[in-house]
This record gives structure tokens, C-alpha cells and sequence, in this order.
């Protein structure tokens, strides 16, 4: 039974329903769904005519909501803030980011895309590790993924794959830490796996980075070229709260498991704005390369009013530190030397209409274009590397309480009651 009168606070200087909704910034329906969840406790006022609150509870939620952005409870995200998940997995502070508190450009540039996802995973290093696809898993993604119709993206292929490797694992809905981690680390080379080489050869073992290479290109793979290929990966495993790593989370919320969630984010992830961003600023590239300069092309672009690919970054107000760390790497390679110096002429022209520095998708495009590779391969990277890290971000939600990533709607459609439809209010003929 709810407070019939809630505007008096209880003797014992407890709050009632209506002072702790005002508090909070709520409806008192509201506080009562906080009730429900455990997120506050209540107790029957004297007399037994409503419910009371500690105020010092309802003080510490408040502030909490106010910290997280999180205005009402099943939802993230207030009406007026932006979402906000509390996370240990990535920092991005100024023109930096850090993986569990450590700097992610130091961190790849050291260690392996296998060994910079275990410390994600784990906050543990696992020196020399390496991650080995079950014959069975890889057999079954092989063959999904060859039906497909030769259109398809790359991105169509890891989808498909993922589904189908989760068909041949009877246990993915075992979310235990341990369980997910074995997924995690046969998930990524059984995707890598069930991509056609792009050369003659098939090579399925070593690193991820050199298995992945061969899906990329025909050209031989040497040490250097493979080091930039292994540090991108590394570099991009994550990136805080992407929007492909939001739709991981709000899958893990509801108890999907690692396979389904990560086909969620690379759903996601195929978007223009997100990981194919990389094939735009390729494609750019050659164009720079192929005209001679990048003033004609930049102008092209202006004109008709697009954006320049490759180039700004929402969260960087300087260089995107991906990218310079990748710049660095490609500097050491003769061949790549015509598409960096491409690149350094796009970030230079374009200054002269905007200042907008260089971002990961200029520096991935630059390796791609110099190896040989489609446009389509730095979304291809981006993928797999991004895996690693939506096992994390489903790893963390895990161990959240289910559903709790559940914003609910700010209806502006008409008011209700409304008259049924006639056959006359619209609608597709047949249908009314």
C-alpha cells in the first residue's frame, strides 16, 4: 500500500515516498520500482500508511544516478544525460587511453593482440599466449560462410561465422568467467579461420596477425608489415563505450550468450559511421594517390558536401593516439612511404578548411592500401580485434544485475484513449 499522505517525513526523521521521489528527481512510482530492484529499502511508517526511507540511502543513490547519468532505475542513461556504464576496462583521458589503468599505445607496442586481450580480460599477462580454433567450430563457420553470395562484406562473413560456431558449442550458455574465456579465446581465430584466403595458400597457424594477413592480401607477409597488423590489432581491442560495444552490453544485460552478443556489436559495427569507416578513408586514398595530390580530391569532397574520411575524432581534440602510433610503425616500411605521404597531404589540406588531425582510419587505411588489400580490410581488422574487447565489455555485464540496461521510452505519440482505426485511417490496402 502506497503513502496516503506523503508529504510528512516520519517521526524517526525517515523520508516519505514523495520527499524521497523529490530527492531523487523522480516519480514516486519511481521509488517504488528502486524498491523492487534492492536499490533502496523501505519500511512501513507508523500506523502502517506508507512507506519510509533512510535518508541517507536515498541520498547516496542520488548522487550515484547522478554520477552514472542514470535518472531512473532500468536505464543507464537520464533523460537529459548521456549514457554512462560504470566500467574497469578503458580509460580514454585527454589525448590518451589506458587498458586497466596501463597506456593501451605503450601496452600494444610491447606485447601481442593476444597477450593485450588476456590483460583486458584478466588484468593478467599471459606472456607467449596464443589462441588455437577447435577443428569442429571452424569446419561449421567454414561452411555457412561459403553459402554465402560472393556480395558479401566481410563483416556478413563473421556474423555468419559467429552464429555458426556458437551452433557447434552445446555449452555457450555457461557464463562463468572461465566459461567465456575458453569462447573468447577459440571465438576469434575460429572467425579469422572461416574468412577465404585471399591468396592460394591457407595459413592456420601462428598469431592471430599472421593468420589474419593471409585473409587480407596475396602479398607475403614480412616481420614489419605483420608487427603493424599485430599493434593495430592491439590497439584496437577497445575503445570505452563504442556504439557497437553498447548493443555487447545491452546483449550480456539480458543474458545473451558470448556468441550472440558479439554478433550484436558486430551488427552494429557495419554502420557507415563505425567500423567501415576505414574502407571510406582507403578509398580516399587512392584516389590521392591516383590523382597526384590530395588538393582536387579534398575539393571533390568539399564540394559535394561530404566529410573528409579519415580525419576527426569525437573524444581526441588532438591526434587520435592510434594513429600516431601506427604512423610511427609505417614509417619503418619502403613500400608504405607513397600512402603515408598521401595521408600527411590529406591532413594537410584538409587544415586549410577545418584542423582536424589524423585518426585510426586514415592509419589503417594507409597500411591496407600500401599491402595490397581492399577497402574492406580495415573493417575486417577492426572486427577482430574489437572482439576481444566485447568479450570483456559481456564478461563485465555478466556479473551485473540482468537487464538492468533497460531505458524506457519518452512516448510523444498521440494520447491515449484513441478510437480504434476505421478502414479509412491509413495502412496498407488489405490490411485494415
Amino acid at each position: 500500500m502506497r503513502d496516503q499522505d506523503p508529504s510528512s517525513a516520519g517521526s524517526d526523521g525517515r523520508l516519505s515516498t514523495r520527499e524521497a521521489a523529490e530527492l531523487l528527481g523522480v516519480k514516486p512510482e519511481t521509488v517504488y520500482a528502486y524498491v523492487s530492484r534492492g536499490q533502496l529499502s523501505s519500511r512501513r511508517s507508523p500506523g502502517g500508511r506508507g512507506s519510509t526511507f533512510d535518508t541517507e540511502e536515498v541520498e547516496a543513490l542520488a548522487r550515484r544516478n547522478r554520477r552514472e547519468g542514470a535518472g531512473r532505475p532500468g536505464g543507464p542513461g537520464g533523460s537529459g544525460g548521456e549514457l554512462s556504464v560504470r566500467t574497469r576496462l578503458t580509460l580514454i583521458d585527454g589525448d590518451r587511453y589506458y587498458f586497466r589503468g596501463v597506456d593501451a599505445v605503450e601496452l600494444a607496442g610491447r606485447h601481442t593482440y593476444e597477450e593485450v586481450a588476456e590483460w583486458l580480460w584478466t588484468g593478467r599477462l599471459r606472456p607467449g599466449a596464443a589462441f588455437v580454433a577447435p577443428e569442429a567450430s571452424v569446419a561449421v563457420a567454414r561452411r555457412a560462410v561459403a553459402a554465402l553470395p560472393g556480395h558479401a562484406t566481410p563483416t556478413d562473413r563473421l556474423r555468419v561465422a559467429a552464429i555458426a560456431a556458437a551452433t557447434a558449442d552445446p555449452l555457450r550458455f555457461d557464463l562463468s568467467e572461465d566459461a567465456v574465456l575458453g569462447t573468447a579465446r577459440t571465438l576469434i581465430p575460429t572467425l579469422v579461420a572461416a574468412l577465404p584466403p585471399a591468396g592460394g595458400g591457407q595459413d592456420d597457424t601462428g598469431p592471430v596477425a599472421r593468420r589474419l594477413w593471409a585473409r587480407l592480401t596475396g602479398r607475403e607477409a614480412d616481420a614489419a608489415r605483420l608487427r603493424v597488423l599485430d599493434t593495430a590489432l592491439a590497439l584496437l581491442v577497445d575503445h570505452d563505450l563504442a556504439a557497437s560495444t553498447i548493443a555487447v552490453r545491452v546483449a550480456a544485460s539480458a543474458r545473451a550468450h558470448p556468441y550472440a552478443a558479439v554478433s550484436a556489436g558486430l551488427g552494429v559495427l557495419e554502420g557507415p559511421l563505425h567500423g567501415a569507416a576505414s574502407g571510406f578513408a582507403h578509398e580516399l586514398l587512392l584516389a590521392v594517390l591516383d590523382r597526384g595530390g590530395a588538393t582536387p580530391v579534398i575539393a571533390d569532397e568539399l564540394r559535394a558536401g561530404r566529410r573528409i574520411p579519415g580525419l576527426g575524432h569525437r573524444i581526441y581534440p588532438g591526434e587520435d593516439p592510434r594513429a600516431g602510433a601506427l604512423f610511427a610503425l609505417l614509417e619503418g616500411i619502403p613500400h608504405a612511404a607513397p600512402a603515408l605521404a598521401a595521408a600527411r597531404d590529406i591532413v594537410a589540406t584538409a587544415a586549410r578548411h577545418t584542423p582536424l588531425h589524423a585518426n585510426v582510419d586514415l592509419a589503417l587505411a594507409v597500411l591496407t592500401a600500401s599491402s595490397g588489400m581492399p577497402a574492406s580490410a580495415g573493417e575486417t581488422v577492426f572486427a577482430v580485434a574489437r572482439t576481444a574487447g566485447w568479450i570483456a565489455h559481456a564478461l563485465e555485464e555478466y556479473g551485473e544485475r540482468p537487464l538492468r540496461m533497460r531505458p524506457r521510452g519518452l512516448y510523444a505519440g498521440p494520447r491515449p484513449p484513441r478510437p480504434l482505426p476505421g478502414p479509412d485511417a491509413g495502412g496498407s490496402p488489405g490490411h485494415s
